[in-house]
């Protein structure tokens, strides 16, 4: 499992240190390094990041007031000078707070717990799914039945995701990731940022491409072997 981080840091030397760092860990995977808060938000908003590394001190908004806008923040490993915030981030449930300038290997301390963590909450969300075969959506003033027998792919379409099923297609005001940890793990697998795919449901795989239906979807470069590795996992017949 990859987890997905970005750095919010106002010192360049700071976010190249981290960078390089995350670099040497090989289940930490770098979607964005951002100088101030407000140029984060939208990035994490989107509901993209698993983990999130967190400076305090910055101008017009600090990282604790960052959280404090959040009503749903990534898993937060604080990253500071100043040891004195420690309390009242750890009152916003930060997992971890490391002090420049950090050891390589307390910061290997630091995201094998959010690794752990991460498998663990992932683990239990996907046990409570496998009771039923059905969840519900809201679509404008509906709420839609969506059986996971039915769902073919789902969609990123900026604030909103599109469920394509074998009848319908139906689009809701939900964040991509919060789908993506909603559907079991075993049936419906992440493609690439924008598409995760039914399994079952894959009619063929052409070079980098999947093809469901009608529908081709890329597989992500970085990680296509290791997705190619858990759709053909014990259903790939060899001579």
């Amino acid at each position: 499992m990859k987890i997905n981080c970005i750095i919010v840091d106002d010192e360049p030397l700071a976010r190249k240190g981290i960078s390089n760092f995350i670099n040497e860990i090989s289940f930490l995977n770098l979607t964005g390094e951002f100088p101030n808060p407000i140029e984060a938000l939208p990035e994490i908003r989107n509901g993209s990041t698993d983990l999130l590394f967190l400076d305090i001190q910055m101008p017009k908004m600090n990282g604790v007031e960052l959280l404090r806008t959040l009503t749903n923040p990534p898993l937060t490993i604080i990253t500071t000078a100043f040891p004195n915030y420690a309390i009242e981030s750890f009152e916003l449930n930060v997992l971890d707070y490391l002090i420049k300038p950090i050891p390589f290997e307390r910061f290997v301390k630091s995201v094998n717990k959010a690794n752990d963590y991460l498998k663990l909450y992932k683990k239990a969300i996907d046990g409570n799914k496998e009771i039923e075969n059905y969840f519900f959506i809201k679509c404008e003033s509906r709420f839609e039945k969506i059986k996971y027998e039915d769902l073919l792919y789902v969609e990123a379409l900026q604030n909103y995701v599109v469920l394509h099923t074998i009848k319908n297609k139906y689009i809701s005001y939900l964040t991509f990731k919060s789908v993506e940890e909603y559907l079991p793990s075993d049936q419906f697998l992440k493609v690439q940022k924008s598409f995760i795919v039914a399994i079952n449901h894959i009619d063929s795989i052409d070079g980098g491409d999947i093809k469901i239906r009608d529908k081709e979807i890329s597989i992500s470069r970085s990680n296509k072997e290791e997705i190619l590795e858990i759709i053909l996992k014990n259903k790939f017949l060899k001579r």
